[in-house]
């Protein structure tokens, strides 16, 4: 894909979306899609609303919780719950993080040029994995394979429908859907709660714990803070790689940037590339969004890919990667990309810091070079794209595999 031409609104002019669909997403049936910036922020900053996305309906429906878990509570419950975990994701703890994360990218990458290559979506779902793990409290896992465990509840179907009673297929769905999060829970989950209860940590199974939390709603904090940490960031990670390494100008005005002006850099490749592009909310009185009224009941879907290149925020050339885009007061450099209002996620500096850390370490080598790019496809679970097979190659690990081919 061809950059634009830079221009005085645009100076660096570094390509558009690698990910953005070519026919529009498929839509939930009975919703009003919001595509507009306003719209947007009306619906996620209301206190009128109610979670719909993320199989959110379908656990109310269950009743199997008496506390819901933080993505899915509203109201005072839901404040009450990011204050008391709001310590794990701040700027001063995520600085305390940075040792663990960097430590963790070195010991990668050395497995990287030790190979001479290898895809770079596999080391960011080990390195997305294991941070979000230690800052949850995953760490007493009885056998390896945390990522392959986490994996099986993002991929399948859409969770907002509801699994067919009826038929063999369906019946064996259920049963694998069990399987998994029963091994979850066994191999990843009760041995963290179990060391836990023996000697208290600063991670969020310790807090739970304090609150009085039952294992089955440890369990379900587990998969809605760990899985949705784990699997976006990989996505993140990758989808950024994949922009620095097409673009050599980016790469070097990235590697040699200050840390504000690589964030920057990064919070623009998200604007343009959001891992979750719908957000689904559930109207519980009439609500006026964009100046026009929506009555109580009716179902939103917020497009985010649209959102993040509304004109009115994001300028001239939205849909064009700006690193030095400038943005209303008021407006977060990702825009919606990390949601909006209480909802908004927690771990959004976390995901910038850790990207950073391992992108600075990889493309620091002067010889790294993209060999694959990536397959694109599309995840119904978290509403967002996949990517796999971005492999990168070193100079070394060519040799190697050139004087193999002529033994």
């Amino acid at each position: 894909m061809n950059s634009p031409d830079p221009t005085p609104t645009c100076p660096f002019g570094f390509g558009e979306s690698l990910t953005r669909r070519a026919e529009p997403a498929p839509t939930r049936p009975g919703t009003l899609t919001v595509p507009s910036f306003q719209g947007a922020r009306d619906v996620l900053r209301s206190e009128n609303v109610r979670q719909a996305g993320f199989g959110a309906e379908l656990l109310q429906e269950s009743g199997l919780l008496s506390r819901q878990p933080v993505l899915y509570a509203e109201g005072e419950e839901h404040h009450a719950m990011r204050r008391d975990t709001a310590r794990y994701f701040t700027p001063a703890t995520v600085a305390t993080y940075h040792p663990m994360i960097a430590a963790l990218c070195d010991d990668l990458l050395a497995d990287l040029l030790h190979q001479g290559g290898g895809n770079v979506d596999d080391l960011s779902l080990t390195l997305a994995v294991q941070v979000a793990a230690q800052v949850v409290g995953l760490t007493d896992s009885l056998l390896p394979g945390l990522e392959r465990r986490v994996m099986t509840f993002v991929e399948g179907g859409d969770p907002q429908q509801k699994p067919a009673p009826e038929g063999l297929m369906g019946r064996a769905r259920q049963v694998m859907d069990q399987r998994h999060l029963l091994a979850f829970y066994l191999l990843d989950v009760k041995p963290a709660i179990q060391a836990r209860r023996r000697q208290r940590r600063d991670d969020l199974i310790s807090h739970l714990i304090d609150r009085d939390y039952s294992d089955l709603e440890i369990l379900t904090e587990c998969l809605t803070y760990g899985t949705a940490g784990m699997v976006t960031t990989r996505e993140f990670i990758t989808v950024a790689a994949w922009h620095l390494l097409r673009s050599p100008e980016l790469r070097n005005d990235y590697l040699h940037g200050t840390e504000a002006e690589r964030h920057a850099t990064l919070h623009e490749i998200l604007r343009l590339e959001p891992v979750v592009s719908r957000l689904y909310r559930r109207i519980q009185t009439d609500l006026t969004v964009a100046g026009q009224p929506v009555p109580a009941g009716t179902l939103i879907e917020l497009d985010l890919q649209a959102v993040n290149v509304d004109p009115a925020v994001a300028g001239e050339y939205a849909e064009s990667l700006c690193p030095a885009r400038p943005l209303p007061r008021g407006v977060q450099a990702p825009i919606m990309a990390f949601g909006d209002g209480h909802h908004r996620c927690p771990g959004a500096f976390l995901a910038i810091r850790e990207t950073d850390t391992f992108l600075r370490r990889l493309l620091i080598w002067q010889d790294l070079q993209l060999e694959a790019e990536p397959t694109v496809t599309f995840n119904e679970v978290v509403k967002g794209y996949e990517l796999r097979g971005l492999r990168v190659s070193t100079r070394q690990g060519r040799r190697q595999e050139g004087s193999a081919a002529t033994r």
